[in-house]
């Protein structure tokens, strides 16, 4: 294991708790911790073993009373020696434990600098290292579970079988052009066609779970749109349970998009109530008019709200099939609003989704599933099922993809074995990057900066 200088961090959140953790790793970990450590001799110890005693900063004052608990080499998270202190969990002496080590010459580490290093000493693959951020920022309990499977090594098992269907078939071809002089064929041109047209078809099957994969992790962005006083803002108070939106009886009083998140049977849905839509002179309404468009142009999910208090008109028909019509393949919900303040003698002919009254808190239960159901009606999701939830493994699968694609219609085309090696090497660097069998220093700056200081 490499075992780089020590660094330390306060691994858990900064407030008043029953403990908090201070995380030290690194070369002479242990032996930092034991100058300012009173009680037993750290050096001496066993290896995850957990000690009571006293930090005490130069002149002997004691600054808490603390449980250190030791993890040697390379049997710990990031593969070097550590020691995690637990002392009183308050914001003073919390940092005041955290200043005590740092003095000692330990340096302050850097976010997602210990998950870096468990990396660097091949504890994780770069897939499951990015699991743990996904894990920590989940929303849902479908965002855990999800993160739960990449960091078990359920992705990074896939991609290693496709590395190794490459090396296969680039062996055969290589080995083929060692030969190129004798005149000596070792790849079997049909066998070769096969493997490289499963392994495109198993790579497109993971990408078909992108989608929802993005929808698990990042939530269903949930559009409301509507003409002023429609009751986007009441219905999203009523299903985030809480005033987060301001109703009163005045139209226009939305004037900026308002988010909020809300989850229901472990999806996140990224709520966001809009402006009314209305021509306006008004120009704070009529720039949160033109955000209400551009929210709509991005959502994963459209609720369009018609108030059932008000008669249709032929504008308003005409907006929501354009609505409609422009939603394209983005799920759109018409959902008639104010059912208790409904004139049920009106002939509507329009075929309502779903009729409620968010203040009677009537079909909103009804209204929930039905969002759930929309939102993923085209996808493919089974709980049990692998998804892909990152944009960079998603682009680096696409370009494997295409490179061999590339090596295929090569092969068809009776090119000779080194075109067809330059694609087969291409891919098998695309999907290295997954993994970091093969990274550059910029990538994982980008993927460890989202980390919170301490992990």
């Amino acid at each position: 294991m490499n075992q780089l200088p020590p660094i330390a961090a306060i691994a858990t959140p900064i407030g008043e708790g029953g403990i908090a953790v201070i995380r030290v790793s690194g070369k002479d970990a242990i032996h930092k911790v034991n100058d300012c450590f009173k009680g037993k001799d750290l050096m001496a110890v066993d290896s995850h073993t957990a000690h009571f005693g006293k930090i005490i900063q130069k002149g002997g004052r004691v600054v808490d009373e603390v449980v250190a608990t030791v993890f040697k080499s390379p049997k710990s998270y990031t593969g070097e020696d550590t020691v995690e202190v637990s002392c009183h969990g308050g914001v003073l002496v919390t940092q005041a434990v955290l200043e005590t080590v740092l003095a000692l010459g330990v340096r302050g580490a850097e976010p997602g600098e210990f998950t870096q290093r468990a990396f660097l000493n091949g504890k994780l693959d770069l897939d499951q290292a990015e699991a743990v951020a996904d894990l920590i920022h989940a929303k849902s309990i479908k965002a855990v579970d999800a993160a739960h499977q990449q960091l078990e090594g359920r992705l990074g098992k896939h991609i290693k079988e496709f590395r190794q269907q490459i090396v296969d078939a680039t062996a055969m071809v290589e080995l083929e052009l060692d030969f190129i002089e004798e005149d000596v064929e070792f790849a079997n041109k049909e066998q070769l066609r096969k493997l490289l047209s499963d392994l495109d078809e198993e790579i497109g099957r993971l990408l078909d779970t992108y989608e929802t994969g993005r929808l698990v992790k990042d939530g269903v962005k949930t559009v409301f749109i509507g003409r002023p006083n429609a009751g986007k803002s009441t219905l999203l108070n009523t299903l985030v349970g809480s005033e987060r939106a301001i109703v009163t009886e005045i139209a226009g009083t939305t004037r900026d998009t308002i988010d909020a998140d809300w989850s229901y049977d472990g999806l996140l849905f990224r709520l966001i109530d809009t402006a009314g839509l209305r021509e306006t002179e008004d120009i704070i309404e009529a720039e949160g008019v033109k955000r209400s468009q551009k929210a709509f142009e991005q959502a994963d999910l459209v609720v369009y709200l018609k108030d059932l208090s008000l008669p249709f008109d032929a504008d308003e028909r005409e907006e929501i099939a354009g609505f409609q019509k422009r939603a394209a393949d983005t799920p759109f919900l018409l959902v008639g609003t104010k059912l208790d303040l409904a004139d049920h003698s009106q002939e509507e002919r329009i075929q309502y989704d779903l009729k409620i009254s968010a203040i009677e808190e009537q079909n909103i239960e009804q209204l929930k599933k039905i969002m759930k159901q929309r939102a993923l009606e085209s996808k493919d999701y089974d709980t049990s099922s692998l998804l892909v939830t990152s944009s960079r493994h998603r682009d680096a699968l696409q370009k494997a993809r295409e490179n061999v694609r590339r090596a295929i219609t090569a092969l068809d085309q009776g090119m000779t074995g080194d075109f067809l090696s330059i694609d087969l090497r291409a891919a098998l660097k695309d999907l290295g990057t997954i993994t970091g069998e093969i990274t550059n220093e910029d990538v994982l700056d980008s993927i460890f900066s989202r980390f919170c200081i301490g992990k």
